[in-house]
């Protein structure tokens, strides 16, 4: 295991993406550290991208590639509070006037002044624009909880409050309730040293652990609008209000289900689990439930000495919080099975408060980043996913079962069972481009375009029979247990980061958010391509998905470069062919999600441009394909999580604010939501336009 970095100082080139030490070592247990866990000979994307041709012209591609003098900040320098322009990205005072009076043009839903690159210890929103903290950590949400005082905080107290470190947020309709919707929020993981006054993470203590138990999970809370000022709160004690902990029994279902894998000696039925780890993000079903990826599981177990364990990242010595000194689940050497039963997509219904959460294992064993959903025509629901890590793969899984409409209990409990049985599939990326066109810059190749086709692998399908194995050597059960081993032995393409997947409502078209690489091109690493073509890659870039016939059960489908990241003034980035004087500068993208217009929107993790993180909207249609635009930044160390874009709102989760290295309680980076004297703590914002109007139009 590698030895943890001393937290201090600031964000170095050593930690990717941006990252911090202390972001590196509470969230993913250091896994940019650790020695990449997949050593298959797998063809990388950067390679396959290479080899792609798309035959566009080349005066479209020279227009690209030409960077305008007015720079990135041109629409960035819209006015916006304590807000400095970013190194690399001022612009000349006209440029940002003429910015300031364009804020009405663009696409619908993005027609607002963007908020310009900076470094606020605050969410900074566009001008005509407001926003409220929606509910924060610790905040009281059942009945009986206590209000939050972290100096003498409980387990028990803990189980009863909102959870720490929001990622993924969904918004759900409240019937009969007027003003009224249920929120549901996943909660990734804990920052000890933020919580904790004094923590001493070699000896953390049994009452720590626990509060951090109950701080990871889910929360599902009602809040309600003010129609005067347009505030969204919580509104606590409400008999849908519920809390998902680190402890809560959830049922294993799906293929695995009961198998000699997943049993242990608390649960010899293999069916039986305690709680959900590190969930990233999500997606809503159509019939009404949530999904929840469980992503760096790996982090929470120690003592690891398989070689399948070594695949999936899991440490051979102690882990970061020490959770095995308390649960011998925790310690691989002691419990071999129980890490089997993380790494899964989980299913939460919200409007029933006294329901098992289940973890489907039909969708695969990995670091899920996000489980969206999408219907067939015959109403069979297909969920995409990514695993996170650099070099590893993205999947969908196809139902084999048609969902009911309806709220009865038989209809509700069918549809909670459709992710139980169907095939697993792989994507596996092709190209035929000359690579002697890829020289490391990001310069477009010849054609003007990045683009290939590409196929679903199928590696399992589960009925209620049985399950059967597409993947020589291995089990229907290995598969989906050591899912990254099936997309190895099938030769599935190697990605950079693939973090959130998700259709657009609107074109049906699909796309792959994939943070960043910095290792390509360094040592032995493979080299710039024409899907990621620069060295070194620290911006991330966004790949569009167009399956064949548009329809999400189609076992191909053709792929092009929506998007790559970085200050537009850069010959290396590209917007879809927008002009590039007419964007914002981004980096790291992260989450995704769409506006009622099929506007794509981004949130980042990790911007290497020296601003804060943001949320983007990007134009994906019309003339105006590719204007990207910032609409907001979150404070200092924070991440921005979870975007929710409704006609008339816009929400987000601020992860771990002030997550810098040698930050604590004494001493913290960040004084956000609450000002100085209080606990730092991360907590869901919400914007609305002042004027009551639609955002962005």
């Amino acid at each position: 295991m590698r030895k943890l970095l001393p937290l201090i100082g600031t964000p170095s080139d050593s930690h990717p993406g941006g990252r911090s030490a202390m972001t590196c070592r509470f969230r993913c247990g250091d896994a940019c550290f650790h020695e990449v866990p997949n050593t298959s000979s797998n063809e990388y994307v950067g390679d396959v991208i290479a080899g792609a041709l798309s035959r566009r012209s080349m005066m479209r591609a020279a227009a690209v590639v030409t960077v305008a003098a007015a720079g990135a900040g041109a629409v960035g320098a819209a006015r916006a509070p304590q807000a400095a322009a970013a190194p690399g990205t001022g612009v000349p005072a006209a440029a940002a006037r003429e910015a300031a009076r364009s804020r009405t043009k663009g696409a619908r839903g993005l027609r607002f002044a963007p908020v310009a690159p900076n470094t606020a210890d605050a969410v900074t929103v566009p001008e005509g624009y407001r926003q409220n903290v929606v509910i924060r950590w610790g905040e009281p949400i059942l009945r009986g909880a206590p209000a939050f005082d972290p100096e003498r905080q409980t387990a028990k107290a803990q189980a009863g409050q909102f959870g720490y470190n929001c990622d993924f947020l969904a918004l759900l309709p409240l019937p009969g309730e007027r003003g009224r919707q249920l929120l549901v929020a996943n909660h990734e993981y804990t920052d000890e040293v933020l919580m904790f006054r004094g923590y001493d993470a070699a000896a953390p203590t049994r009452e720590q652990v626990e509060i951090a138990w109950a701080a990871h999970g889910l929360s599902a809370v009602v809040v309600e609008e003010d129609r005067r000022s347009g505030r969204l709160t919580a509104v606590p004690r409400h008999q849908l209000n519920r809390r998902v902990t680190a402890t809560t029994e959830f049922r294993l279902t799906g293929p695995v289900a009961g198998s000699d894998l997943v049993k242990t000696s608390a649960d010899p039925s293999g069916t039986k689990v305690l709680g959900t780890l590190n969930n990233c993000s999500g997606g809503v079903t159509p019939w009404g439930t949530t999904l929840h990826g469980e992503e760096n599981f790996n982090q929470y177990f120690a003592n690891s000495s398989r070689a399948t364990d070594k695949r999936y990242g899991i440490g051979t010595g102690a882990t970061e919080r020490k959770w095995e000194r308390f649960d011998k689940r925790f310690d691989v050497a002691r419990e071999p099975n129980e890490v089997h039963r993380f790494g899964y997509v989980v299913e939460f219904d919200p409007y029933d408060p006294h329901s098992t959460p289940r973890k489907h294992t039909a969708l695969g064993r990995f670091k899920h980043e996000a489980a969206t959903v999408r219907l067939t025509h015959d109403g069979r629901p297909v969920v995409y996913s990514g695993d996170d890590e650099r070099f590893d793969y993205f999947y969908k899984f196809v139902s084999s079962k048609r969902m009911k409409h309806g709220t009865s209990r038989s209809v509700r409990e069918h549809n909670l069972s459709l992710l139980d049985e169907g095939t697993l599939y792989v994507a596996r990326l092709t190209g035929d481009s000359p690579a002697i066109e890829i020289d490391g810059t990001g310069k477009l190749p010849n054609d003007g375009e990045f683009d290939g086709s590409g196929e679903w692998i199928p590696l399992a399908t589960a009925t209620a029979e049985g399950a059967v194995s597409h993947v020589d050597g291995m089990s229907a059960e290995e598969v989906f247990v050591f899912t990254r081993l099936a997309g190895d032995k099938v030769g599935a393409t190697k990605m950079d980061r693939p973090e959130d997947i998700e259709p657009n409502p609107v074109t049906g078209k699909v796309y792959v958010a994939l943070t960043n690489n910095s290792n390509r091109g360094v040592g032995a690493n493979p080299k710039a391509d024409e899907a990621n073509p620069r060295h070194a890659n620290k911006h991330g870039h966004v790949l569009e998905l167009t399956e064949r016939w548009n329809r999400p059960e189609s076992t191909t489908f053709a792929w092009s470069l929506f998007l790559v990241a970085g200050d537009p003034q850069d010959p290396a980035t590209y917007f879809a062919g927008f002009p590039k004087e007419g964007v914002s500068p981004i980096s790291c993208p992260d989450n995704v999600a769409f506006d009622p217009h099929g506007n794509l929107w981004i949130s980042t993790d990790g911007a290497q441009l020296g601003s804060h993180d943001g949320l983007f909207g990007v134009a994906t249609r019309g003339e105006r394909r590719g204007e990207l635009k910032q609409f907001l930044t979150v404070p200092k160390g924070a991440e921005t999580c979870g975007p929710i874009i409704q006609e008339r709102r816009v929400l987000v989760a601020v992860q771990h604010p002030g997550e810098i290295d040698g930050a604590t309680v004494d001493k913290p980076a960040s004084t956000w939501p609450d000002g100085p004297g209080s606990y730092v703590r991360p907590a869901v914002v919400s914007v609305w336009r002042a004027d009551g109007r639609d955002i962005g139009v």
